[in-house]
């Protein structure tokens, strides 16, 4: 199974790394001379094209695209039409009816959509899943992400838009539901008009909570993910790749709440590049014609709450419902 590239920008030069490796890489598109030359150092063997006409007219059966994310729809779209299967980079596209009709459109012609999240493929990720489902936290009750930094300032997207989708679809799967309520608020300090600080807070019928804290200003990198359950507590830290199981927890005592502070236990992972599992699945799907972890209908559950998150987050923080099939009320 080969693939052609679109985009070998920041993003996409790893993603040709990866297909140029696992020698599944036919050809790369860019439209920029920065871009094609890039392409040319990381796979010197590979056709390089500037014209996306030449990657739709091209025997190749699958595209990955890798371009800012207000072109997504319209090359998926495109990709669908020439036959192709795609995975195309977080988000799916910038509104849920765009989303919707990708996925509908890739339904009718047969073909594979997938959607670039990630961290669904992080080996600590998947452990951690692993724990949740066996019960060994207990009850989840709470779930909070920290995605900060200083830059890369977009001029594109929004930090909501540019961050928070990896949280919110690693959420999504932990609790196996979609929220109920979404709330946002966040401010816009470089640009106007563009969020550089977002709070997104969501609420699932079972009372769970989550919240999802992004910036691009920040003084230091902080990348974790808390899950804290009736019996244990986790802790996944992205920048010093570590991820650990807590003894800890609340015990009520005589009615009151008495905390139980265990030890620590840090639970081993696979050291495999996440982008590289990424590109496998994609592989695999390809070869197998299942739909991967992340298929366009796991992309759009996702896009529904981003879209619920900017509509909040344009309303001052009003919480926004989410409609039974996904889409925002």
């Amino acid at each position: 199974m080969t693939v052609a590239v679109i985009g070998c920008g920041y993003w996409g030069r790893n993603l040709v790394r990866n297909f140029q490796q696992l020698g599944a890489l036919a050809l790369v598109c860019d439209a920029t001379t920065a871009g094609r030359a890039t392409a040319a150092q990381l796979a010197p063997a590979t056709p390089i094209v500037a014209d996306v006409q030449e990657v739709w007219q091209a025997d190749v059966p699958a595209v990955v695209i890798a371009t800012p994310a207000e072109t997504h729809f319209d090359l998926v779209r495109q990709a669908l039409l020439a036959g192709k299967d795609v995975l195309v980079e977080k988000p799916l596209a910038l509104t849920y009816r765009q989303g919707a009709e990708l996925v509908q459109l890739a339904a009718r012609q047969a073909r594979i959509l997938m959607v670039g999240h990630v961290l669904e493929y992080h080996p600590a990720i998947v452990r951690l899943q692993e724990l949740v489902r066996s019960g060994a936290l207990g009850k989840v009750r709470y779930v909070y992400s920290n995605r900060l930094s200083l830059g890369k300032v977009r001029r594109e997207e929004n930090i909501l838009w540019s961050f928070a989708p990896h949280d919110v679809a690693v959420i999504l799967r932990l609790l196996g539901e979609l929220p109920f309520q979404v709330v946002a608020c966040g401010g816009n300090y470089v640009q106007p008009n563009i969020a550089d600080v977002t709070v997104t807070n969501l609420l699932f019928d079972n009372g769970v909570r989550a919240h999802i804290f992004v910036s691009w200003l920040h003084p230091f990198k902080e990348q974790r993910l808390v899950i804290v359950g009736s019996q244990k507590m986790a802790s996944f830290d992205d920048v010093s790749k570590q991820l650990v199981l807590y003894d800890q927890r609340v015990d009520i005592e005589a009615g009151m709440p008495v905390p139980v502070k265990g030890e620590g236990e840090a639970v081993p992972f696979s050291d495999a590049e996440p982008l590289r599992q990424e590109c496998l699945a994609f592989l695999e799907s390809l070869r197998s014609r299942q739909p991967p972890l992340t298929d366009g209908v796991s992309g759009l559950r996702v896009l529904s709450v981003l879209q619920a998150a900017q509509r909040s987050l344009v309303m001052n923080g009003e919480p926004v419902s989410l409609a039974i099939e996904g889409g925002v009320q």
